[in-house]
């Protein structure tokens, strides 16, 4: 810098071509300071006369204490302000990446307390199909994942068994699971011929024109049936209650990348639904989220686990959802055994979510 290599001089030892002012030795008045504004309209020498000024004389001294505060507060200022454009640079190069990721809701975990009697439910009442089963004795748990087609194209369930515990608390949290059929009352039949517990007989959903009926399995976890044409993903909507629907559809379309594909207010039942997802509801599954009149909180209960998500890069997708707010719960790396990569968050009402590495997801289902 220029005004490092200029040599330190007084103000007596000042020369101008024209009559310079005198300075007192502890401050300069404001003539003083016109003058020294005047030297920038002037020749190089007056200009550099100005740096030598300012090498010699301290800021509190030439401009006045409150002068001097107010400079270094504009300079603090400058600072704070390009501190907080590089972060706003940085959480748009993320959210780009995150809006251009490949995602897919990959499956739905929850436990169980009985696998067989779950797995016999769900393929003889519901139509599912066992996809793959497998027993982790070191760790004392059990996975079996069923599902309406292969895992690597269709949105499936993966129930736990923890030994030896044969009950959960579903909580008021969790809503449903929805299941897409082409006739409503005619899958129930079937279930109520299996003893299945059917909670809400065939009807149309309360405001609008769909088919739909409530059941229940073995566990107590609901399932909606919604009245749908032929679809490539039975297996539809997972429902959650949140607390502020606004702050959760913010998150979600950021963090997480999701589209806000509808969202309904039904001021007569108090509630308000919002619909996220990665692609149209009658090809994909989604996300329902529900907000209930004046409810901000709810029991999560320890039987409903979490939704896994497909991302081309777990350490890109733990990074944006920290910038958007969101709490990682493990750190991106490989899961150990089976190095499988992945990063697990809660959203701002703390449920969780994982994301899974997409070419270590395939060579798992290898």
């Amino acid at each position: 810098m220029l005004m490092g290599t200029l040599p330190i001089a007084s103000a007596s030892s000042l020369s101008f071509s024209r009559k310079r002012p005198s300075f007192p030795s502890n401050s300069v008045t404001y003539s003083s300071v016109c003058y020294i504004r005047n030297c920038y309209n002037h020749g190089p020498s007056r200009r550099l006369a100005l740096f030598q000024l300012g090498t010699a004389i301290p800021q509190s001294q030439l401009f006045g204490s409150k002068a001097a505060k107010l400079l270094r507060a504009e300079g603090n200022s400058i600072e704070s302000t390009s501190g907080n454009m590089a972060t706003a640079v940085k959480e748009q190069d993320a959210l780009n990446w995150v809006q251009n990721d490949k995602r897919r809701m990959l499956h739905v975990v929850y436990r169980v307390g009985d696998l067989a009697k779950t797995i016999k439910f769900y393929t003889e009442c519901l139509g599912m199909k066992l996809l793959r089963k497998r027993d982790i004795p070191e760790e004392k748990y059990s996975n079996a994942f069923l599902g309406y087609g292969p895992e690597d194209s269709h949105f499936v369930v993966e129930l736990t068994y923890n030994y030896g515990v044969d009950k959960y608390d579903i909580g008021n949290g969790f809503g449903h699971f929805g299941i897409a059929v082409e006739d409503v009352a005619k899958t129930v039949d079937l279930i109520k011929a299996k003893r299945g517990n059917v909670t809400r007989e065939p009807g149309p959903v309360k405001g609008g024109y769909t088919i739909i009926a409530f059941i229940e399995d073995p566990d107590g976890y609901k399932f909606e049936l919604l009245e749908r044409g032929p679809t490539p993903e039975p297996l539809c909507q997972v429902m959650l209650r949140v607390g502020d629907l606004d702050r959760s559809i913010n998150f979600y379309k950021k963090a997480f990348g999701m589209e806000l594909l509808r969202k309904k207010d039904n001021p007569e039942y108090k509630y308000t639904i919002a619909m996220m997802g990665y692609g149209p509801e009658d090809k994909n599954a989604v996300l329902e989220l529900t907000y209930n009149y004046g409810v901000t909180e709810y029991d999560k209960g320890n039987g409903y686990a979490q939704i896994a998500i497909g991302t081309d890069d777990v350490y890109k997708t733990a990074e944006a959802i920290k910038l958007c707010g969101g709490k990682i719960t493990r750190e991106p790396g490989p899961l150990p055994g089976i190095n499988t990569k992945i990063t697990a968050c809660l959203d701002p009402d703390g449920w969780k979510s994982v994301f899974v590495d997409n070419i270590d997801f395939l060579k798992e289902l290898e």
